[in-house]
């Protein structure tokens, strides 16, 4: 399977975070899946930081060496996403999420995220209700 994890999922991870589901944490464990993280997800921890809108118990530097050192891979933004991106309609307006959308849809990954808006772009999702 191919999993794309979307930032909150990310964050929770690499943090052992509760509010993982167990199931999705084995999921992203399984050496079976390909599980990657966008660069977009970067991005928006890098900006939410700066705004103080980002609560982390480390240095966003450790956030990203724990990525590094997690086995996830990063996915760049290609230009085949952004186009996918201008495709997608606007059920939702943030624009690190429809980045995301556009990945999966692109590269044909599941999403593992517990944002609702996800469903109305008709990709894969993962969550645990």
């Amino acid at each position: 399977m191919n999993l794309l994890l979307d930032t909150h999922a990310v964050i929770w991870y690499i943090t052992k975070d509760k509010r993982l589901p167990n199931n999705l944490k084995l999921l992203i464990d399984d050496t079976d899946n390909a599980c990657c993280v966008s660069i977009a997800s970067l991005w928006e921890m890098g900006i939410k930081y700066s705004l103080g809108k980002l609560d982390l118990k480390v240095d966003l530097r450790e956030i990203f060496a724990l990525i590094d050192e997690s086995g996830l891979d990063v996915l760049p933004i290609t230009a085949i996403h952004i186009l996918t991106n201008t495709t997608l309609d606007f059920h939702h307006q943030d624009p690190f999420d429809r980045l995301i959308i556009a990945q999966a849809k692109s590269e044909n990954f599941t999403i593992v995220s517990k944002d609702g808006w996800f469903k109305n772009y008709k990709v894969d999702l993962l969550w645990e209700k």
